[in-house]
């Protein structure tokens, strides 16, 4: 290969960096860089050359692992980790600030291999941070849990020691998202962690209520599968429930004597008819804190059931 054209050189090192397929809009984008001006030159000469295939929607695919790893060793092991670093900033200065879909992941995973480069910079540190949070909260829109979970992680891990102190929306919104993706992983205790770290940073306690929340979800719901239920605390989930809805005025009752039950289910049904009236679907909800609300009152349901089964 290196008797090959330098921007078909060129062209196989990028795609070798992105793994064994990507697509050409990917291409495109960096065409518009001064240092990849001759890309789409040299995609066209590995082509014809036969190195990689293109299919009817624009995914360019190496013909044989062995093309890729050839293509990966036109990049010298020293400069690989720079390279990717390199290649991920340029296409980052390209598409910042464009809606470019799932090409978020690539940009973030490259760029993510520089992290002693990133570190050096504070501003752009925090700007890739909010990178990482974006392809993490699009990987947890499409289920993807995993992949969340990895680049909020990466993001965490860029943010600076007082980023409470100094960036106090973004480690909120940040911690709350890893918390979800932990827990989602089945990672329960780290969840934890992090749930209760963010309710004993937090500057209000409406800032706590997701958390708390979250928190009571994670100590149930491990009782639903019987391989995780010694994970499960849920007594820590009833009286976490129990604290925040006595916080908000609200009041739990030790026990429910049968009687009273039809009553309690009328209240309640009554209060989700406040919610839910009308067009509520098509509308945002506008008191959280009621919607909130509702829904410790079911956890707190699934906490009794397993551990105060008398008060059902």
């Amino acid at each position: 290969m290196n008797g090959l054209s330098g921007d078909v050189q060129t062209l196989l090192r990028v795609m070798a960096c992105f793994g064994s397929s990507t697509n050409e809009s990917v291409i495109g984008y960096l065409s518009e860089s001064a240092e990849y001006a001759g890309v789409r030159n040299g995609l066209e000469g590995a082509l014809s050359d036969g190195f990689i295939v293109k299919d009817k929607e624009g995914s360019l695919q190496f013909v044989h692992d062995k093309v890729r790893e050839a293509a990966c060793n036109l990049i010298p092991d020293s400069d690989k980790k720079q390279f990717h670093y390199h290649l991920g900033t340029i296409l980052y200065s390209l598409c910042d600030g464009k809606d470019v879909g799932d090409t978020i992941f690539l940009i973030a995973s490259q760029i993510n291999h520089g992290k002693e480069w990133i570190l050096r910079d504070s501003d752009f540190g925090i700007a890739i941070v909010e990178l990482n949070m974006k392809a993490g909260k699009k990987a947890l829109d499409g289920c993807d849990h995993k992949t969340a979970y990895s680049y909020l992680g990466a993001a965490l891990s860029l943010l600076p020691n007082d980023h409470w102190r100094s960036h106090y929306d973004l480690s909120l919104r940040l911690n709350f998202l890893m918390a979800g993706a932990a827990k989602s992983c089945c990672q329960y205790d780290e969840a934890e962690q992090i749930l209760r770290g963010i309710c004993g940073r937090t500057r209000c306690f409406e800032d706590k209520l997701p958390s708390y929340l979250l928190l009571s979800q994670t100590n149930v719901l491990p009782r639903f599968s019987p391989a995780l239920r010694t994970q499960g605390n849920v007594n820590d989930a009833y009286n976490t429930c129990s604290f925040v809805l006595l916080q908000l005025g609200e009041t739990i009752p030790e026990s429910v004597a049968p009687e009273a039950a039809k009553t309690m289910v009328e209240d309640t049904l009554k209060m989700y008819e406040e919610v839910y009236d009308g067009d509520w679907v098509e509308r945002k909800m506008e008191d959280k804190t009621l919607l909130t609300t509702l829904h410790l009152y079911s956890s707190i349901a699934f906490a009794s059931y397993f551990c105060k089964s008398y008060s059902m």
